[in-house]
């Protein structure tokens, strides 16, 4: 466990994460929200008609290192998602929001972030 993560210590960003570069600004990216907690930007390799990334502001790999403390910015992202596909009207049809841990569950960026995807059918199992 990340026993900073648990007592509430923000994590640092990463110089070399490409996330944390694009939170901070250096690299451009096609922001449709933002606000203190999280950032959400298009996917610049769309899987569906609609693919948008909800990142933390904060420097975290993946899901393994969450912790308790982190309740509170996982209830923003997924709130933050929810509320992007309800006015982008996904929701009658439906829509998918997944996060990637490792390689072998296909990350590729070590930054957590949710995808959400929608637009269209999606398939099962997804791998």
């Amino acid at each position: 466990m990340n026993n900073q993560a648990e007592a509430g210590v923000s994590r640092a960003a990463d110089p070399a994460c490409l996330f944390c570069r694009i939170v901070a600004g250096e690299i451009p990216a096609a922001r449709v929200h933002e606000d203190d907690t999280l950032i959400a930007i298009r996917d610049i390799a769309p899987r569906a008609p609609t693919h948008v990334l909800f990142l933390p502001r904060e420097h975290i790999v993946s899901a393994a290192e969450l912790t308790r403390a982190d309740g509170s910015m996982l209830g923003r992202l997924f709130e933050a998602a929810a509320s992007f596909a309800r006015a982008e009207g996904l929701t009658d049809a439906g829509y998918r929001m997944v996060t990637n841990v490792g390689e072998w569950g296909g990350q590729t960026v070590g930054h957590l972030h949710i995808h959400l995807l929608g637009g269209r059918s999606m398939g099962w199992p997804p791998g």
